[in-house]
């Protein structure tokens, strides 16, 4: 399996992150290894990526969306 190299992937900043300098995520466009989702802070782009299995990070999202965790 090809390891994720999140240096080369095109990063989206969340809609929910401020310009206020506080919660900043980024996820990967474009993941550069298959079933993977590279999310990073944008706060800190050469910092460490956490590398999220994607339907692990699609159930995070939807669970988001619909409520159902608290602080969505």
């Amino acid at each position: 399996m090809k390891k994720a190299d999140p240096t080369t992937a095109v990063w989206r900043k969340s809609s929910y992150s401020g310009d206020d300098g506080g919660e900043c995520v980024e996820v990967a466009l474009a993941s550069p290894s298959p079933g993977v989702v590279p999310v990073r802070d944008s706060k800190d782009p050469s910092g460490p990526v956490l590398l999220f299995p994607s339907a692990a990070w699609q159930s995070f999202v939807s669970s988001l969306r619909d409520g159902s965790l608290p602080f969505g």
